[in-house]
């Protein structure tokens, strides 16, 4: 015959073991991983963005130049 192997897991085993797996993954999400600087190319950041002729200021200013109501 089978017999049944004996093995009882207390509830406060059980605990302890879940407030570990808890603890750990708490742990893992708040240690941050070593950052990499990125590369900064200072042409691209200054260059001008605004452009005076583009499609979007004409649309902007045609449409607010419309007589108010």
């Amino acid at each position: 015959m089978k017999e049944r192997l004996k093995t009882s897991i207390r509830r406060r085993d059980l605990l302890g073991a879940v407030v570990v797996g808890a603890g750990m993954t708490t742990l893992s999400a708040v240690v941050p991983e070593p950052a990499v600087a990125k590369i900064v190319d200072l042409k691209d950041k200054r260059k001008s963005r605004y452009q005076a002729n583009s499609a979007e200021v004409r649309n902007f200013y045609r449409v607010n130049s419309y007589p108010t109501r």
